[in-house]
């Protein structure tokens, strides 16, 4: 039986990431190991901007599948580009985490009670967008480092309250932390959030046949879905662009968000369609319809600007 090899970065989080990748194969009776790599994005603490926007979490262990250092790539779906790598497959979407962002303070404040002009650290426009369309008083101010730091800057006073996904804090047993859930009508996800994505090489058959038992039909669904109109209104991770599908019954709903930067501007359109034959192409059309609605409504420019 042929040891399938698993590229991971070496954060807390992704190595949690990858050991459940590893869990669900080896409940298939497929052997595998870690391969834990380095990033840009885990080295390089500078604010995400136009200069180095894309694929910095991932890039490094998409090599390692070109290259054959590695056999299968585990990622944060909402940290991989939506452009496709010529011979690499996201061949599976395992169930999906929850997608709700999480308002992080040392007293527990929700973002109605939060301070005036308390200073709120994130490092995301689309949280900081949302946030401020809520609440335009607060100082949104930009925080990088993994969740450990993050938390380290909180406690030292750097910031009245942070934001991070609840998916990481759930899968890093975190949960004593005090913290209030954002609700999606205030704070859809980044496309992607709470999902993790299976990366192989396309001619893998090997790799292809084990990580394939583990993909979920609706969760992978979902996430095309979103990062289709993230792809169609050419967002990358710099726009303020959210997005959140879910399958209810015999059904795909999607709700996506194109925001100015100041929050003062919101785009909101959603849709559904009848899942029928192959979901995927369902999904790739319900996103075209969201991402025309919304570039109708003027969201390319809110997207250039935000740039």
């Amino acid at each position: 039986m042929k040891t399938l090899r698993i590229a991971t970065r070496k954060s807390l989080l992704a190595l949690w990431q990858a050991q459940h990748v590893q869990a669900l194969l080896a409940a298939n009776e497929d052997v595998s190991e870690l391969i834990p790599m380095v990033s840009v994005g885990d080295t390089d603490m500078r604010p995400i901007d136009g200069t180095r926007q894309v694929g910095v979490f991932t890039k490094r262990i998409q090599k390692a599948l070109l290259d054959n250092e590695a056999d299968i790539a585990v990622h944060s779906l909402k940290d991989l580009p939506t452009e496709p790598t010529e011979t690499l497959a996201l061949a599976a979407v395992p169930a999906r985490e929850t997608v709700e962002d999480a308002l992080v303070s040392k007293e527990c404040w929700t973002l109605d009670n939060l301070p005036q002009g308390a200073v709120v650290g994130t490092g995301s426009k689309r949280r900081g967008a949302q946030i401020l369309h809520q609440r335009p008083d607060l100082r949104i101010a930009n925080i990088r480092g993994n969740v450990q730091t993050r938390l380290e800057k909180l406690e030292q006073g750097e910031y009245d309250a942070i934001v991070l996904a609840e998916a990481g804090i759930q899968r890093l047993e975190l949960t004593e932390l005090t913290r209030t859930l954002l609700p999606l009508e205030i704070m859809l996800p980044a496309p992607g959030q709470g999902a993790l994505g299976i990366e192989i090489r396309s001619d893998d058959t090997d790799a292809f046949e084990a990580v394939t038992k583990l993909d979920v039909q609706g969760a992978h669904a979902a996430v095309v879905a979103e990062r289709t109109v993230l792809s169609r209104l050419h967002g990358g991770c710099l726009a303020p662009i959210a997005a959140f599908a879910e399958v209810n019954k015999d059904a795909l709903n999607l709700n996506a968000t194109v925001l100015s930067a100041d929050g003062k501007k919101r785009l909101d359109q959603q849709s559904s369609i009848h899942l029928t034959g192959n979901w995927n192409d369902c999904a790739t059309d319900i996103a075209t319809t969201v991402s025309n609605a919304l570039l109708e409504q003027g969201a390319a420019e809110l997207i250039s600007a935000a740039r």
